[in-house]
C-alpha cells in the first residue's frame, strides 16, 4: 500500500508532457501539445496534452486522464504499479515492505511475468560478471566482439549457465512457480522436469518503452548444429514479437531528436551503433517488419532509414515489408553496405564520423532504390520492364499523400524512361479500383474495426435523457471555474439589492440545493457531491482531485471536460478584442442554470400532459391542470430571464 501523502507527492511531481513525451512525439500547438495517439491507429494527430491542467485527451478514441492514468492505459498496469513507475522516474522514495511469497502469488498475471523477468535479468547479469563460467564464456564473447563494459551494462546483457536447470532451480527457490516460469518461457518442461530455455547462451534482454524487460534473445556460443543460433522468448501476455523492437527504450529520445530511425536486423548491430555514438537505432530482431512495429517507430518520427548488408536476395525478400512503411505514410530511405559487410562489421572497422558520412552519402529513397534494384533484372527485356513499371506504380499507390505520389511518378518516369502520363494512368487505375472495392456493396472488404470509442459511464437511462447535456455543462463550469469569484446582487433584509461575492462552486451548489434539484446522471452527481462536501468543509477542490480520483468514471469524465481540441487565437495581436470566458462567466453560469431548469420543467410538463390525457376523474384532471398552469408560469419566467441573459 502506497501512503496517501506519497501518492500526492508523486502526482504533483509528474509532469504530464514529460511522462507522455517518453512514448509519443509531441509538438507544440498553442498552450497544448499534440501527437499521434498511442492507443489507436491514426494518421492525423488528435491526441492532446495540456501541461497546465496535467491531463491528456485523445479526441479520436476518447481516452483521457492524468500521468498515472496514461501509464495504466499504455502499460496495462495497475494504479499502484503506475505510481511506482512515476516515483522511479522522479526519484521519489516509496516506503514499501518486501513482499511475502503469499503476496507474490496474489499479484496479477502481468505483474508476475514482469517480476520474474526482472529477477532473471539480475540473475543473468550477475552470472555474466561474477561467475567463472560467465566471465570466461559470456563476457569473453562480448569482449571478442569489441563491446565495452559500459555498453554491456547499459543494455543489461547476461549469460545463462551451461547447466540444464540452474536458473529454474534458483527461481523456484526464490518463490516463483512453475506456471510463471513456463509462461515467460524462461523454462521449458519435459517429463515433469523444468529445464532452462537459454542454457549456455549469452542473453540480450528485450525492453518495452518504459524499460521493463518483456523477453530475452539468446545466442548459443558452441557450434552444435542441432540447436538454433538465436533463440527468443516465446510470446506471452507481455511479449508479442511483432509488436516489439529491440533497443526502442534506449533509442526513443535519440530518434525523436534526430527525427529519423535507423532500422537494422540484429541485436549486435544495435549495440555496435550505440557504442559508436549512433543511438537512434532499433532492430526488428530477425522478424519480418510488421505494421505494429512501424507504428511504434511512427510515434517518434515519420522517417525510417533501413540499414542493409550487401545481400541482394535478403533485400528483395523484405521489399513487401518496406511497402508497409509507405502505406503508413512514412518516408523510407535505404542504405546498402558494401558486399560482405553488415552494420556491425562495417561500424567496427570504421570511425564514427566515417560511418555517419557513409550513411548520409549512400542513403537513397526507397522508390528510387527499388526501381534501380529491379531494373538490373530486366536486362532490356520490354516485357520484364513493363512488369517492373506496374510493380513500382503499385508501390507508389500505397503512399497516402498525393503530392509525394506525383513526385515519385516523375522520378520513376525518368529512371524507367517511360512517359510520365503512362505511369499516371496506371496509378489512377489502381486508385480507382481500390476505391471501388471500398465502396462496392457487391464485393465488401473485410470489416476494419475503427478505434473503439471509450464511452463515459452513463446512468441507467440513456445519454440523451432530457437534462444530460445541461448537467454536463454545469459540471464543466464547476471543474473549470469552481474556484473563481463571481459578483452578483442579492436582496438584503429590507429588500434592497446589494453586491455579493462568492466562488462559482458555492453559487451553483446553493442555487440547485435551494430548488432541491439533484443530477440524474450518476457520474455528474458524484462530482457535484464532491464539490458540495468540500464546500461544506470550507474549501473548493482543484482539478487534480478529480482527474486523479480513484473512481474511474469521475477521473475519465473530469479529464474529458477539462480538455479541448481547440486553441483560441490571440485576437489582440490583430487588434480584435473579444470577451473572454472569465468576463462573461456570471452570464454563462446564469444561462446554464436556467437552461437546465427549463429542461426539467419541460420534462415535467410532458409527464403532466401525458397524465392529463389518461386521467379519468374530474378531481385528478383539476389537480393536473393546476400543476400544468404552475409549470407553464415557471417556464414563462425562465424564458423571460433567458431572453435577458442572451440579449446582454
Amino acid at each position: 500500500m502506497i501512503p496517501a501523502d506519497t501518492t500526492a507527492k508523486i502526482l504533483e511531481s509528474a509532469h504530464i508532457e514529460e511522462v507522455v513525451g517518453e512514448f509519443v512525439n509531441l509538438k507544440r500547438r498553442g498552450s497544448n501539445l499534440i501527437g499521434l495517439c498511442p492507443f489507436h491507429q491514426e494518421k492525423s494527430p488528435s491526441f492532446t496534452v495540456s501541461p497546465s491542467k496535467g491531463i491528456f485527451k485523445c479526441f479520436g478514441c476518447g481516452k483521457a486522464g492524468d500521468s498515472a492514468k496514461f501509464i495504466m492505459e499504455h502499460e496495462h498496469s495497475s494504479y499502484p504499479e503506475a505510481l511506482r513507475y512515476l516515483a522511479k522516474k522522479y526519484h521519489i522514495e516509496i516506503e514499501e515492505r518486501e513482499q511475502t511469497p503469499e503476496e507474490m502469488v496474489a499479484l496479477n498475471e502481468r505483474e508476475r511475468l514482469f517480476n520474474l523477468n526482472s529477477f532473471a535479468l539480475t540473475y543473468f547479469s550477475e552470472t555474466l560478471f561474477n561467475s567463472d563460467e560467465g566471465k570466461a564464456v559470456g563476457l569473453g564473447y562480448f569482449k571478442e566482439r569489441d563491446f565495452r563494459e559500459a555498453i554491456i551494462k547499459k543494455f543489461q546483457l547476461g549469460y545463462c549457465p551451461d547447466k540444464r536447470d540452474a536458473f529454474s532451480k534458483h527461481a523456484l527457490a526464490a518463490g516463483y512457480t512453475e506456471e510463471v516460469l513456463l509462461k515467460t518461457g524462461l523454462s521449458t518442461q519435459h517429463d515433469n522436469h523444468l529445464y532452462d530455455r537459454f542454457q549456455g547462451r549469452v542473453l540480450f534482454p528485450i525492453h518495452n518503452l518504459t524499460g521493463k524487460v518483456i523477453g530475452f534473445g539468446g545466442r548459443i556460443l558452441n557450434s552444435e548444429k542441432s540447436k538454433a543460433k538465436y533463440l527468443n522468448s516465446p510470446e506471452s501476455e507481455i511479449y508479442i514479437k511483432g509488436k516489439s523492437l529491440y533497443g526502442i527504450y534506449f533509442a526513443k529520445t535519440a530518434i525523436n531528436k534526430a527525427d529519423n530511425c535507423f532500422l537494422v536486423e540484429g541485436y549486435t548491430d544495435v549495440l555496435t551503433l550505440h557504442q559508436a555514438g549512433i543511438e537512434n537505432v532499433v532492430a526488428s530482431s530477425g522478424t519480418s517488419l510488421t505494421t505494429e512495429q512501424i507504428r511504434l517507430i511512427r510515434r517518434f518520427t515519420n522517417n525510417i532509414t533501413i540499414l542493409y548488408d550487401g545481400d541482394n536476395a535478403g533485400i528483395k525478400a523484405s521489399l513487401r515489408g518496406i511497402d508497409m512503411v509507405l502505406e503508413e505514410g512514412m518516408n523510407v530511405r535505404i542504405v546498402l553496405f558494401p558486399e560482405g559487410d553488415d552494420p556491425d562489421s562495417f561500424v567496427r572497422r570504421h570511425r564514427s564520423i566515417e560511418v555517419e558520412e557513409y550513411i548520409a552519402k549512400n542513403s537513397k529513397d526507397f522508390i528510387s532504390f527499388k526501381t534501380n534494384l529491379l531494373l538490373e533484372e530486366t536486362a532490356n527485356d520490354p516485357i520484364k520492364k513493363a512488369g517492373l513499371a506496374k510493380e513500382i506504380v503499385q508501390t507508389i499507390a500505397l503512399i497516402p499523400d498525393s503530392i509525394y505520389r506525383s513526385v515519385y511518378v516523375k522520378e520513376c518516369s525518368r529512371l524507367l524512361e517511360l512517359p510520365e502520363q503512362t505511369l499516371l494512368n496506371e496509378l489512377n487505375k489502381i486508385l480507382r479500383n481500390r476505391f471501388r472495392k471500398q465502396v462496392s456493396p457487391d464485393f465488401p472488404e473485410p470489416a476494419v474495426e475503427s478505434a473503439p470509442q471509450q464511452e463515459l459511464p452513463k446512468p441507467e437511462g440513456p445519454e440523451t435523457s432530457p437534462t444530460y447535456y445541461q448537467e454536463r455543462e454545469l459540471v464543466k463550469i464547476l471543474l473549470h471555474f469552481g474556484r473563481n469569484e463571481v459578483n452578483h446582487k442579492v436582496p438584503d433584509e429590507f429588500g434592497n439589492e446589494v453586491n455579493y461575492s462568492e466562488n462559482v462552486a458555492q453559487f451553483i451548489i446553493d442555487d440547485l440545493s435551494h430548488d432541491q434539484i439533484v443530477f440524474e446522471n450518476e457520474t455528474h452527481k458524484k462530482i457535484f457531491d464532491l464539490f458540495a462536501i468540500a464546500i461544506n468543509e470550507g474549501v473548493v477542490p482543484g482539478e487534480h482531485q478529480f482527474i486523479s480520483n480513484p473512481e474511474p468514471d469521475v477521473a475519465l469524465l473530469s479529464a474529458d471536460l477539462l480538455s479541448s481540441p481547440y486553441e483560441l487565437h490571440d485576437w489582440k495581436r490583430k487588434k480584435i478584442f473579444v470577451k473572454t470566458e472569465l468576463e462573461t462567466l456570471m452570464q454563462n453560469i446564469t444561462s446554464s442554470l436556467y437552461k437546465y431548469k427549463e429542461r426539467i420543467i419541460d420534462a415535467r410538463l410532458e409527464a403532466v400532459s401525458i397524465q392529463l390525457k389518461e386521467a379519468t376523474s374530474f378531481e385528478d384532471q383539476m389537480i393536473l391542470m393546476h400543476q400544468k398552469k404552475h409549470l407553464d408560469s415557471i417556464r414563462f419566467k425562465i424564458n423571460e430571464i433567458l431572453g435577458i441573459v442572451i440579449s446582454k
